[in-house]
C-alpha cells in the first residue's frame, strides 16, 4: 500500500475492489454503528418491505469506497474531505459488489475529485457519487 501525491495522479486513474456482502458483514456493521433497522436485521419484517428481503446498510458499500480511497487511490496519507452518494438499488445478502473510484478532476488547490461507484454481480449500478480527496504532499 502506498499513497500517491497530486503529481502522481492523472485523470482516468482507477482502482477497484470486489467483496461479497454476507449476513455476518451486515450484523457486524449493525453492532459497530448501532443501526439495527429491522430492514437489515429482521427477516420477517424485511419480507413485508418493498425489497421483500433483508438488505445491507447502504453505508456498508460506501465503506468499500472509503477503503479504496484510503489504501489505493490516492491511498495512504490521503484526507477524505467529502462524499456525495446516491443509493440507486438495494444490496442484498450475498451480492458481490465491485466498488470503483476514478479520478475525474485534479483541482489546483491540492484536491482531487473522483467518481465513486458500486455495482453488483449483475452489473447493476447500486451506488453512484463523487468524492473529494486531499492526497498526501509526497508519495509515500
Amino acid at each position: 500500500m502506498k499513497g500517491l501525491s497530486l503529481q502522481d495522479l492523472h485523470v482516468g486513474d482507477k482502482a477497484s475492489v470486489v467483496k461479497t456482502i454476507t449476513e455476518k458483514d451486515v450484523l457486524a456493521y449493525a453492532e459497530v454503528t448501532g443501526d439495527f433497522n429491522p430492514q437489515h436485521i429482521d427477516e420477517e419484517f424485511a419480507k413485508t418491505s418493498i425489497f421483500k428481503a433483508r438488505i445491507a446498510h447502504g453505508m456498508l458499500s460506501v465503506g468499500l469506497i472509503s477503503r479504496l480511497l484510503g489504501t489505493e487511490l490516492p491511498g495512504m496519507g490521503s484526507i477524505y474531505m467529502s462524499q456525495e452518494v446516491k443509493f440507486l438499488a438495494p444490496v442484498y445478502f450475498d451480492d458481490t459488489i465491485t466498488a470503483t473510484v476514478e479520478v475525474v478532476e485534479i483541482i489546483e488547490n491540492r484536491k482531487v475529485k473522483l467518481r465513486t461507484t458500486c455495482t453488483n454481480q449483475n452489473q447493476v449500478l447500486v451506488i453512484d457519487g463523487f468524492a473529494f480527496i486531499k492526497p498526501p504532499k509526497l508519495s509515500i
